[in-house]
């Protein structure tokens, strides 16, 4: 006779309904200590999800039957950002998921993806969808993609998500949630994970376990290294004479900064940095030596041309880390790489010691034990760090005219700020200037998105980061161009009372791209705000009547402006003691002038040309590229 089925208990729900109930109970635990994994929703709604998850979140929050917050954004990709800041804050152990309608409001999210995976952050996306009985086929907002009926627009998610399904019948949630929070809480698999939601479904009702329901605990474990290849990565490091790390992101999520500082100073091997490693050794330690790369300190950069083995902790290696295969001039260079993902301790033919970084320090410390590099070596270290700082002395204190210098506002800035105060900025001049002469000393005070180095996640950015730590001031670093790309969080820090100060950097143009484009012989060449000039007819004339102070207050933010040095930092200590909101506006010298550069980048120059200024700028180009390599 067959077998009976085995009754399971259930409840009738929607598959929103579900979903909400679901991540409710999720939680993640690193080192005895638990959190919510999802502690709320961002989302805009629209009718791809109104009827949906909109219906689900308000049930959840007038019944109580699931903690689920909601918050409203302003921008879908917005919203990402914010989830993306909240998790960099939180280690990767939380993080929040993202509800939007169909067609453009999905597809807005994108960017946000694309930014956390590149930056290895963990990130919920639930964009809706087309309906999956196709019954009303073709509806509002569908890509009829006549290639294949089962395509729509969110499958442009595909290549910028760690996991991405579609869930087209409501019982397919049960397994495509759980896949869904494996690779959420997995540091090795963190980025964007994306469940599309078909309209309909998401209303349709399901029996589901109440099993599905219970409050689960993701362990997020560290990986232990192996023996062997910890001797192999000591013995190439006894056998260096100028060893160098370079410390990256992975530290810090790592929470291996005790770890990194004692190693180093144990061992006396200098400590580069990345953009996502700043701060993991304070600024003014004996072993520090700033940035390294393209936008790397004088410091960094000329023990990078000499070291003879580079370590690599918990970096990914981007081309501004290399200074696109060049910074590291040794040709005999051997790399090793402390990283959980093979991915990244491959690279450059690295000597590979997978583990977390606290608990790979820890094993690499015991096996070097009563090692150290030359006295002369660390007193080199120090000199070098030394001539640096007197350098970036300089940059904040140029007296320049009439407009302010960038690097004069940062300088000021760094000073009127306490250290567990954040700076937040993401593209432009700004991260290069802040990799060559911000001072962090607490690892999560600063955080400069260089991965994506997305226009526009400034501003959603603070107000991801002020909902993961409210006790921190957080400062948003802003250029106008990000501004006028993504400004409308602004709203949000209002309506939500968030505490965030945004620091307007206007220069009427665009400062990177206008330098990079005049380095490249392309004359700064639509870089600027202009009105069209009617001789010539290029965007060269008068500046633009554009009051980016004006466009913050409409918004709800107060409003400091500040015309000097002097008057900015007035400004800051204003906002500073105000209780919301505030925007301080500065007007700075589009044309700089910028920190000393040490280091190359590769953004090819065209082989041909008409202009002189191109072919100079070819000349200079082949020049660095005899330079580059492989890392063998």
């Amino acid at each position: 006779m067959p077998s009976k089925p085995v009754p399971v208990n259930t409840v009738r729900l929607t598959t929103a309904q579900a979903l909400v109930r679901f991540l409710a109970a999720q939680y993640s635990e690193r080192d005895g200590s638990e959190q919510r994994l999802i502690p709320g929703v961002w989302g805009i709604f629209g009718h791809g999800n109104v009827a949906g998850l909109g219906q689900a979140l308000l049930q959840a929050t007038r019944t109580g039957e699931a903690d689920l917050p909601y918050y409203l954004a302003r921008n879908e990709q917005a919203m990402v950002h914010a989830a993306a800041a909240y998790a960099k804050m939180k280690n990767r152990l939380q993080t929040f998921a993202c509800t939007a309608s169909t067609g453009p409001g999905s597809t807005n999210m994108i960017t946000g993806a694309a930014l956390a995976t590149t930056n290895r952050l963990p990130v919920l996306l639930l964009p809706s969808d087309m309906f999956a009985s196709r019954a009303p086929d073709p509806v509002l907002q569908q890509l009829e993609d006549t290639r294949a009926g089962d395509v729509s627009v969110n499958d442009a998610f595909r290549p910028v998500s760690k996991y991405f399904d579609r869930v087209s019948r409501p019982e397919q949630l049960i397994p495509a949630a759980l896949a869904a929070m494996r690779v959420l809480t997995d540091p090795v698999e963190a980025g964007a994970v994306t469940l599309c939601l078909p309209q309909d479904v998401q209303a349709e009702a399901f029996d589901w376990p109440v099993e599905f329901f219970r409050r689960r605990v993701w362990r997020i474990g560290r990986t232990e290294p192996e023996p062997a290849a910890v001797q192999r990565v000591a013995a190439l490091l006894r056998s260096a004479e100028r060893p160098l790390i370079v410390a990256g992101g992975g530290v810090v999520y790592s929470e291996a900064e005790a770890e990194l500082r004692a190693f180093a100073e144990a061992t006396g091997i200098p400590v580069a940095d990345t953009h996502a490693g700043k701060g993991a050794v304070p600024w003014d330690h004996p072993q520090a030596v700033g940035g390294v790369g393209s936008t790397g300190t004088t410091a960094a950069n000329a023990l990078a041309a000499e070291a003879d083995v580079v370590l690599g902790i918990g970096t990914r290696y981007s081309d501004f880390t290399t200074a696109s295969h060049t910074v590291f001039g040794d040709p005999d260079v051997t790399f090793a790489n402390l990283n959980v993902a093979r991915l990244d301790a491959a690279k450059h033919a690295a000597e590979m010691l997978l583990a977390d970084a606290k608990t790979g320090l820890a094993a690499l410390a015991k096996a070097l034990e009563g090692w150290s590099v030359p006295d002369e070596y660390r007193a080199e270290t120090v000199r070098l760090a030394d001539e640096w700082r007197a350098e970036a002395d300089a940059c904040f204190d140029l007296g320049h005219g009439p407009l302010p210098a960038q690097t004069e506002i940062l300088g000021a800035l760094n000073e009127a700020l306490d250290d567990a105060d954040v700076v937040i900025n993401a593209a432009g001049s700004m991260p290069g200037d802040l990799q060559m002469l911000w001072r962090a000393r607490d690892p999560k005070a600063y955080n400069v998105e260089y991965a994506f180095s997305c226009m526009g996640y400034e501003i959603a950015a603070g107000v991801g980061t002020k909902l993961a730590a409210p006790e921190r001031e957080v400062i948003v670093l802003v250029g106008d161009g990000s501004y006028l790309m993504l400004a409308s969080e602004i709203a949000t820090m209002v309506s939500e009372g968030l505490k965030v100060i945004i620091v307007i950097v206007q220069n009427h143009g665009f400062a990177s791209i206008g330098a990079l484009s005049e380095s490249l012989g392309s004359q700064r060449f639509g870089t600027k705000y202009r009105y069209r000039d009617e001789d010539s007819g290029l965007l060269d004339g008068d500046v633009l009547p554009v009051d980016l102070a004006a466009n913050a207050a409409s918004f709800g933010a107060e409003v400091i402006l500040a015309d000097t040095v002097a008057g900015f930092r007035e400004a800051i200590i204003k906002a500073k003691a105000n209780s919301r909101t505030t925007v301080v506006h500065v007007e700075t010298d589009l044309y700089g002038p910028n920190p000393p550069g040490s280091a190359w980048w590769d953004v090819p120059v065209s082989e041909v040309s008409a202009l002189d200024s191109t072919e100079a700028a070819r000349a200079a180009y082949t020049a660095h590229k005899r330079g580059q390599r492989h890392y063998l």
